[in-house]
């Protein structure tokens, strides 16, 4: 049975580009989000329940995300029901995706509120991406449509990076260069594989 670890880190930190990096490397990576994007975008299998739960936020094109973002961003609790609705899903495609690589030494989970989620309770070890806060607020900025408003709404629905940290196994700065970022995962990859006995 594969060794599995978490891959999390708060928005803005980097995850996605070590994931990547990890997955370059030959490791399965099972990327939560991307699961989430497709089973919510044209003939998703979440849409009907979705808009069942909430009416108004999908069309053929998949769900609204700018407007289940207002919903969910000014009504926190409306975020329970929409977890209720995906994770279920998520942990189906997750189960598969383990038992379809079961004979490598091991996987990575890349996913974003593994904590909030208690998710660690459900992996061999947690790899957690951080970065300055600076850098991180630098990033998300960047990033199309996002406000400061917006930012911090997002970062105080996620836990602390801080505690995040603290509750590491083992932690990816990503606030330094792409080829120093390269190499501590390389190193860290190295380091799990031994010992996974490989």
């Amino acid at each position: 049975m594969a060794r599995i670890y978490g891959l999390t880190g708060s928005i803005g930190m980097g995850k996605s580009a070590v994931a990547a990096m990890f997955q370059r490397l030959g490791v399965p990576v099972f990327d939560a989000d991307a699961q989430v994007h497709k089973m919510q975008g044209p003939g998703g299998k979440a849409l009907p329940a979705i808009e069942a739960r909430f009416p108004g936020t999908t069309s053929p094109q998949g769900l609204d995300r700018a407007k289940m973002a207002e919903i969910v961003l000014a009504h926190p609790h409306e975020r329970k029901a929409l977890e209720a609705i995906i994770h279920p899903m998520v942990q189906a495609e997750r189960a598969d995706f383990l038992r379809r690589h079961a004979s490598r030494p091991l996987v990575i989970l890349d996913i974003p509120l593994l904590f909030e989620t208690h998710g660690e309770r459900k992996v061999d070890g947690v790899i957690v991406v951080t970065a300055p806060a600076w850098k991180q607020r630098k990033r998300v900025l960047a990033r199309p449509g996002m406000s400061e408003a917006k930012f911090r709404r997002i970062r105080d629905l996620q836990m602390p990076d801080a505690i995040k940290r603290r509750r590491a196994d083992h932690i990816i700065d990503t606030g330094t260069t792409f080829h120093r970022t390269r190499m501590q995962v390389r190193a860290l990859l190295a380091c799990l594989l031994r010992k996974a006995g490989r």
